[in-house]
């Protein structure tokens, strides 16, 4: 029905039709953005774990703090699920949600802000104090018509919010966010000294192994219980947030030090005999990242991937690229449905299994592909989960969803195995 609306209505109507909606939604919710600070954090990989670790130090530093991110929301310690499969919903729900934070008191919130959000307006009547982008790599090309005009979604953010610009140093298209003008400016990274637009956070002695990541900040270590290098500037992010917000490093540092596990991101859901971790990973690069990390993490054993069909309808390039660097880092690969939508899974599977190779299994059944996983693995290998995370649906054909939930599927399959195969996998 919605590919029916968008066909017979002209896109300029469905251009106002989303303009509309958000100042419909300010005007009903009384501007809640006035009313209290804003931080907007884009980017291509990342933004729901720096949105965690931001929300946590801010309430460290004492400020009760609001966040909205595509695993949930929050507002004080009242938590939801976010079950909309939306990073940034519309339907006024943003300036809703804003007003609940201005009622209870919130003096920040902290918003994931997505390119297709920014494509359809939401980010509009929001007064971002703050706008920090993780960083950047080819992702919805098809959506946005190309990369160019998907970097430029980003951007809108960083016009939205002069206040306090946020970026990633060492991101190859940092000088593109630098070129907003903002009236503070702060740069993180690990590589770079000079900054002569505004503040540097630079880590240093970083280290990133099985039992976390680790490095230094001025004269703070910091200890954070997360897995893999790509989260230290996730936290450096997080810190710099703190940081402009008048937080100091060992508040930061006390914060991330006893931040837990971000649901559906690098999580490990079963730890003996092999170990099972499920992770959104829905772009080459974060994938790629993925399996890096647990190769140097877990030298021994093998990795068994469940790979996701990214998505029906939408960025069909790079299905056979994620094929190839599943084939790349993994022993085996069992390709399978995430969200095929109105289109054909098995055309999806077929079109990864190319990049795939010889390892590839088709099993379009998302729960058979889970349990034929745990099957192949032996005690020390690695079963990795990607495509859906903490997403709460499987979207089908028609506009039906499926409910889902790869954590518990992936434990329930493990029963099976453990009654089935006894002493020889146990």
């Amino acid at each position: 029905m919605r590919k029916i609306i968008k066909k017979i209505i002209p896109s300029l109507v469905l251009k106002w039709y989303h303009m509309a909606m958000p100042f419909l939604g300010v005007l009903i919710y009384r501007f809640p953005s006035k009313k209290i600070k804003v931080i907007g954090i884009t980017g291509t990989n990342g933004k729901t774990t720096t949105v965690s670790m931001a929300a946590e130090i801010l309430e460290r530093a004492g400020h009760k703090t609001a966040f909205f991110s595509s695993v949930k929301s929050r507002i004080g310690k009242k938590e939801e699920p976010n079950l909309l499969k939306m990073t940034m919903p519309g339907r006024m729900t943003i300036q809703k949600f804003l007003r609940k934070a201005v009622n209870s008191g919130c003096r920040y919130a902290i918003l994931e802000v997505s390119s297709e959000g920014i494509k359809q307006f939401r980010h509009l009547w929001v007064d971002f104090d703050i706008a920090l982008i993780t960083n950047l790599s080819p992702e919805h090309i098809e959506a946005h018509g190309s990369f160019d005009n998907y970097r430029k979604a980003k951007g809108e953010l960083f016009k939205a919010a002069q206040k306090t610009h946020i970026i990633n140093l060492d991101d190859e298209h940092k000088s593109f966010f630098l070129s907003f003008p903002a009236e503070k400016k702060w740069g993180f990274g690990t590589k770079i000294d000079f900054f002569p637009e505004g503040k540097i956070v630079k880590a240093e002695n970083c280290i990133a192994d099985i039992e976390g990541i680790r490095f230094r900040i001025e004269n703070v270590d910091f200890n954070v219980p997360l897995l893999g290098y790509f989260n230290i500037y996730n936290a450096l992010a997080a810190v710099s947030v703190g940081l402009a917000c008048g937080a100091d490093l060992e508040v930061c540092r006390d914060a991330l030090g006893k931040i837990g596990t971000v649901p559906g991101r690098m999580e490990e859901v079963i730890s003996e005999p092999f170990k099972v971790i499920i992770d959104y990973a829905v772009t080459p690069d974060a994938l790629e990242r993925l399996y890096q990390t647990i190769a140097e993490i877990y030298p021994t054993g093998k990795i068994i991937a469940v790979l996701g069909s990214c998505g029906g309808g939408r960025d069909k390039w790079k299905r056979p690229v994620m094929g190839e660097i599943a084939g790349k880092y993994c022993d085996g690969v069992v390709i399978t449905n995430e969200d095929p939508y109105d289109e054909d899974p098995i055309e999806i599977i077929n079109s990864i299994a190319e990049g795939v190779g010889e390892k590839a299994i088709k099993i379009p059944d998302r729960r058979e592909a889970i349990g034929k996983a745990l099957r192949m693995a032996e005690k020390g290998d690695k079963i990795i989960i990607t495509g859906k995370g903490s997403e709460p649906w499987i979207c089908l054909a028609g506009g039906k969803k499926m409910s889902w939930d790869d954590k518990a599927v992936a434990q329930e399959e493990f029963q099976k195995v453990k009654s089935q195969y006894g002493h020889r996998k146990i």
